[in-house]
């Protein structure tokens, strides 16, 4: 018997990219985000805790470029996360597991968070004039 050595799972040189792929990994990476963001969460509290020297230090940050851009990736990374999560209960149920549905429903979750994320910033800057 011939020995060929194999990779020993599928890795992404095999695998053409699919909408369901990206999904799958979006929805993991902005798990990841949504935890590192709640430390962001945790300074803003703390500062908020600590008087106005330190709160004045955290909305410096927040309002910067870097802060905004920081707080625009959270916000677009729990609509994301939330509607990736309704998709998966929804199939953990049952539904839409056929391949058509599955693919709609990807690409759903990924526009969605998109027109929801835009939605609340652009409410965010009317509200309040700036984010």
């Amino acid at each position: 018997m011939a020995y060929r050595e194999r990779p020993l799972s599928p890795h992404l040189q095999v695998y053409r990219w699919q909408v369901q792929m990206v999904s799958s990994i979006l929805h993991r990476a902005t798990g990841i985000v949504l935890s590192l963001g709640s430390l962001l969460i945790a300074w803003g509290l703390v500062a908020l805790a600590s008087g106005s020297e330190a709160w004045g230090t955290f909305t410096g940050f927040a309002r910067s470029p870097v802060g905004l851009l920081v707080l625009f990736g959270w916000s677009w990374s729990m609509a994301y996360h939330l509607l990736s999560g309704v998709r998966h209960l929804l199939q953990d149920m049952g539904v839409g597991v056929a391949l058509p549905v599955f693919v709609k429903s990807a690409w759903l979750a990924i526009v969605g968070s998109l027109l929801l994320t835009a939605m609340l910033w652009i409410a965010a800057i009317a509200q309040w004039g700036n984010a």
